[in-house]
């Protein structure tokens, strides 16, 4: 199998553990270049990580000839732009999430790289730890019945600081939300994977901070593609203890498990509970990679693409859709 040689566009703190190690790690794939604004903080990184390459100029490492893939590991504001640019250069391109601020853009991405013929990933890596793969494999074995609701509730507490402060995921400019946007992304796209894509939505979402724009506490009703029907309620603003929770209802029992830490999932039918799941890897997304490696070398598909991300920011816009034309007023 041919090496992949892969280059990064953005090394913030995604890429440091989670994502920037499973690029070298991966069978058959390679890490040669990065890219960041800063070039000071571009060498660090590639110092630090082993990497050969580094740039401060995105272009410069989108044209480099033996860069064969890039990963864009920006924020969102950026996604569309850097997406358009690797395409152009007839290159596969491995973006984060949440895809783009907008569904608009998410189409202009796959446009984009349809017409010219390279493939687009979107870092819904969930879809490829064993827990939720384990999920899909009980839900399509029929192991709980039909299932005909879903309840998800992730209960956050609130950003303590200024206005000076405020990270970049609290600032709907660059990262298209708050952290619904951030974070709910993962569930919304993790039940497209279970159930197929959510038919029908609607949304309320309020902002309580007057030091951020973004929505921070979200609630939602939706059907899924199995007919099922849903609610939602993400709050980042409590000082309870975190919650993360999705319950699947069966008609022979229940599925609960968590989004974003690695505890595992749990099975409840015939009045037995059973657990389930491996930790998450070290560096989370390289099973992930893997699947894409995979992919370029012709064995198998990942199970993320431009289309299926592009649902999840639909159904995103959907929610938000009141909140945002109230804020923009």
């Amino acid at each position: 199998m041919k090496t992949i040689r892969w280059g990064i566009i953005g090394t913030g703190d995604v890429t440091e553990v989670k994502s920037g190690p499973g690029f070298q790690q991966a069978n058959n794939s390679e890490l040669v270049a990065v890219m960041r604004r800063n070039g000071d903080l571009a060498r660090d990184y590639a110092e630090r990580h082993n990497v050969p390459r580094w740039y401060d100029d995105a272009q410069a490492l989108i044209n480099d000839p033996e860069v064969d893939a890039v990963y864009i590991a920006t924020p969102p504001h950026v996604h569309k732009e850097y997406t358009l640019a690797v395409a152009a250069a007839g290159k596969p391109v491995y973006c984060e999430k949440p895809m783009a601020m907008t569904l608009a853009e998410c189409e202009e991405m796959i446009a984009a790289c349809g017409t010219v013929g390279v493939p687009l990933w979107v870092a819904y890596y969930r879809r490829s730890l064993d827990k939720f793969v384990k999920i899909k494999e009980l839900l399509d074995a029929n192991e709980i019945g039909d299932v005909h609701m879903v309840d998800v509730r992730l209960q956050f507490p609130p950003f303590v600081g200024n206005a000076d402060d405020v990270p970049w995921r609290f600032d709907p400019s660059i990262g298209g939300g708050g952290r619904f946007v951030d974070m709910g992304s993962h569930t919304l796209d993790i039940l497209d994977y279970f159930f197929g894509p959510i038919l029908a939505v609607s949304g309320c979402a309020i902002n309580t901070n007057p030091i951020y724009a973004a929505e921070d506490n979200v609630t939602a009703t939706f059907t899924l593609g199995n007919g099922a029907v849903g609610s939602g309620a993400w709050s980042f603003t409590s000082q309870a203890q975190k919650l993360d929770r999705t319950i699947l209802y069966g008609t022979k029992g229940t599925i609960t498990f968590s989004s974003f830490d690695d505890t595992p999932a749990t099975i409840e039918r015939n009045g037995k509970t059973e657990s389930f799941g491996e930790p998450f890897p070290a560096h989370v997304q390289q099973p992930f990679i893997q699947t894409i490696v995979d992919e370029m070398n012709g064995d198998g598909r990942c199970p993320s693409d431009g289309k299926s991300a592009a649902r999840t920011t639909k159904v995103i816009d959907q929610i938000l859709e009141s909140f945002r034309n109230v804020a923009f007023l």
